[in-house]
């Protein structure tokens, strides 16, 4: 169409993008990081491997679950070795420090873990870590609200001093003191990755004149290389033995754990086990085995990736004015075609993708999955075709009822909290795309010699784009690209976390 100026072509485009608000209100109204899209559920995405499915549920048949799919990683010829070389702590306390911590759990979790670090290198009292309330679920939960404090203290009592809140002298040092002005008594130009000896020459000083050091921001603060050997072992202490969750998130976790190991019955429905009375769990738990499916595919995670999931022209609009609005469309990712982007391995897997990959690797319609996700974009319509392969897919509203799932309602962290115990519980652990829980998982599971399956993405990106494969060839291929990916331990390279990596600093040869 070839435009003239003062033609009638401009008008009238500029008419349309006019009433587009009242056309497609939904394209309009204010995005939230959770918000469901309505526009995916106009456009309820279709399978997209059609060939694949229908040769995935034809082949799905029960084979019991005595395979070596089930088996655990065999002794690998290490063991936990996180004990101090020194058990006695210095007579005197340089001061206190408090540190203040922003992100989702896992990411408060490596907080927690650097920071009793940061407090053994300054020879510093820890006041238990302020969490930030977290701006994408308005979670305001406290460390004590998650974790465990007596046991926490109790761990660590040889390692540093800690203390739950300031004494009276210095109960001035608040958030809000902070924010209000600039105040000698905080550290806000702390380095990413920061040393030992950082901390050493400019937080040490604060802490000698004024008796207190406040760390903010602090997430991500402390270097992985060229760290004391005890100071590593230090951080996976925290992570991996000091920091248990409150009572009641461990006892709805072993509830869940156990309903999801009895076997189902014949005519048993998915989604009514929690009406079953669950008594003497330890001793009548069922000796079924289960697959944590962490299926992080929430509308962050999608539209962030940029790439094709399957919507439609509707979807792609959606994503891209949400990309505009959340990052002013300063999306990485956005400069690559979505078939770049699949061949490098970049696109999240969709419940459907992580469905047939499972299926691929030898998982059958008897296979009970649990879902640990917060909430999915695109909602139930995404997940039907997972929910076809695995018809025994379980989560936590499924397996507990609303009243013993009362204290977790509505708070991200206590829901994640429970997420992560079940996780640790299961038999298999796989994550759909990489982030912070598949690596709190994997650094936590290697730690225990645990079986985690960690998908092949760039394999999987590049056999998902041929439409032609064969569930056979697909199988295939599957198989032999995961043959080293299912909890072999991999040792720590250098700037990767030790919190991903706990080997060779937190493990020993056995």
């Amino acid at each position: 169409m070839k435009l003239h100026r003062g033609g009638g072509v401009v008008p009238l485009a500029g008419l349309f993008v006019l009433l587009l608000p009242l056309l497609f209100p939904s394209l309009f109204a204010p995005l939230g990081h959770a918000s469901p899209s309505m526009l995916s559920e106009w456009n309820a995405p279709k399978p997209r491997h059609l060939r694949l499915l229908k040769s995935a549920l034809q082949e799905q048949t029960s084979n019991g679950q005595e395979s070596d799919l089930w088996m655990p990683p065999a002794n690998q010829g290490w063991k936990t070795c996180v004990e101090s070389t020194t058990s006695m702590l210095p007579e005197n306390s340089q001061g206190y420090l408090q540190v203040f911590l922003d992100g989702g759990l896992n990411q408060q979790r490596m907080g927690i873990c650097d920071a009793v670090a940061v407090a053994k290198i300054l020879n510093a009292t820890l006041v238990i870590p302020l969490l930030e309330v977290n701006p994408v679920w308005q979670d305001s939960s406290s460390f004590m609200d998650i974790f465990d404090v007596d046991h926490f203290i109790d761990v660590l009592k040889n390692d540093i001093s800690i203390v739950t809140e300031l004494p009276d002298e210095f109960s001035w040092s608040t958030r809000d003191y902070y924010a209000t002005a600039i105040r000698a008594t905080r550290i806000k130009t702390a380095p990413i990755h920061a040393s030992a000896n950082w901390y050493l020459e400019n937080v040490l000083p604060v802490l000698e004149s004024y008796g207190i050091a406040a760390i903010s921001p602090f997430s991500h603060r402390l270097a992985f290389d060229n760290m004391p050997m005890d100071i590593q072992r230090l951080r996976c202490k925290v992570n991996f033995e000091a920091l248990s969750f409150v009572p009641h998130v461990r006892a709805l976790g072993d509830a869940l754990v156990s309903r999801l190991r009895c076997t189902p019955g014949k005519n048993e429905v998915a989604g009514t086990k929690y009406l079953r009375e669950v008594t003497d769990a330890k001793g009548k738990q069922g000796a079924g085995k289960f697959v944590v499916l962490h299926l992080r595919f929430d509308k962050d995670m999608a539209a962030h990736s940029a790439c094709d999931f399957g919507g439609g022209k509707a979807e792609k609009l959606a994503l891209a004015k949400y990309r505009q609005v959340i990052w002013q469309g300063r999306v990485l990712n956005s400069q690559f075609t979505d078939e770049e982007l699949r061949n490098q391995g970049r696109c999240p897997l969709t419940p459907e993708e992580i469905g047939l990959l499972l299926a691929a690797l030898g998982f059958d319609n008897s296979t009970r999955l649990y879902l640990a996700s917060h909430k999915v974009y695109g909602g139930e319509a995404r997940i039907s075709t997972l929910r076809k392969l695995f018809p025994f897919m379980e989560d936590k509203k499924s397996l507990a009822s609303a009243v013993e799932r009362a204290q977790i309602k509505g708070k991200a962290s206590l829901l994640a909290a429970v997420d992560y115990y079940v996780s640790m519980h299961s038999d298999i652990f796989i994550s759909a795309s990489p982030g912070n829980m598949h690596n709190a998982m994997v650094g936590h599971r290697t730690y225990q010699n645990m079986k985690t399956i960690r998908p092949n993405m760039g394999l999987l990106g590049q056999l998902f784009m041929n439409k032609s494969m064969t569930w056979p060839d697909f199988q295939q291929e599957v198989i032999e690209g995961h043959k080293t990916r299912q909890g072999q331990l991999r040792l720590r390279k250098s700037d990767q976390s030790i919190y991903t990596y706990p080997a060779p600093d937190c493990m020993c040869h056995a």
